[in-house]
């Protein structure tokens, strides 16, 4: 198995040289084959050439550092606009936009929350959600994502 870790703070790291955001990776077996699949993002939003730029400089680096111990398949996409929230940066960068929580434990009975992010404070995100404000620990979250409220 590859150290993940190690091509995660890699590629993070060249890529933010090119203003591009790592937003998450995964190393997921599908149909018998191995894929490392990342989601990056830029200021302004991230194109299909932007994509295949970034496709070649990861493949390059992954090359070049002997960090894949076996073959696998590349993929490099947009976050999507449902983008999963990972960092406290996030958090706080996305501050005022509606979320989707999942918990890894129910909190009061509850493991799905939604609601407007306001941020965190104290190890907690912080969501407004109705007339109530809920606190849930950051590491106590399994996913939150981002749920745009589209317009038709």
């Amino acid at each position: 198995m590859p150290d993940l870790q190690a091509i995660e703070e890699t590629v993070e790291s060249a890529l933010a040289q090119d203003a591009f955001e790592l937003v998450d990776m995964n190393y997921v077996q599908e149909g018998g084959r191995w894929i490392l699949r990342f989601f990056v993002d830029k200021h302004g939003g991230i194109n299909l050439d932007d994509c295949q730029r970034v496709s070649e400089k990861i493949g390059s680096i992954l090359d070049a550092a002997e960090m894949m111990t076996h073959s696998y398949s590349l993929e490099v996409s947009s976050p999507g606009l449902d983008r999963i929230l990972k960092k406290e940066k996030d958090f706080e960068r996305f501050s005022g936009h509606r979320v989707k929580v999942r918990l890894k434990k129910a909190q009061n009975g509850r493991r799905k929350f939604q609601g407007y992010l306001r941020g965190t404070e104290d190890d907690s995100l912080v969501l407004e959600s109705g007339d109530s404000t809920i606190r849930l620990r950051l590491a106590s979250i399994e996913e939150a994502r981002l749920d745009p409220e589209l317009k038709v």
